[in-house]
């Protein structure tokens, strides 16, 4: 079967013979900051319960970042199920960002929902 290959941002991309691109795999899409940011603040945590790291000091000064910023990412780790799983689907809405998630997000998971408009409101 014939192809061609092309490059695209610096990545290869498949063209069929009829000039379609072939479809995206989920592994050749890039992350988007939001994901980006909720996967460190899972990483970072996991390392905090492992006991990898002893505070959030020691694993701030490790990732040579600022402690807040990394407590601003752990704060997304108490994000609802359905809120995390909108930012992995990119169905977060578009006015939702980072910051307002990640800023004293309030602890009940209904009041998170109606903070950011409802998301896939679950019980």
């Amino acid at each position: 079967m014939p192809i061609q290959i092309k490059r695209r941002s610096g990545r290869k991309l498949v063209t069929l013979p009829n000039g379609e691109a072939a479809q995206l795999r989920p592994w050749d899409v890039a992350a988007t900051p939001m994901q980006l940011a909720l996967a460190r603040g899972y990483r970072w945590l996991a390392m905090l319960e492992s006991g990898e790291a002893k505070s959030i000091i020691e694993l701030a000064a490790r990732e040579k970042i600022d402690n807040s910023y990394l407590c601003r990412m752990l704060n997304l780790t108490t994000l609802a199920p359905d809120i995390a799983a909108a930012i992995l689907d990119e169905t977060l809405p578009k006015h939702v960002t980072v910051h307002e998630l990640a800023i004293s997000p309030p602890v009940l998971w209904e009041e998170q929902r109606e903070r950011i408009g409802g998301v896939g409101e679950e019980t």
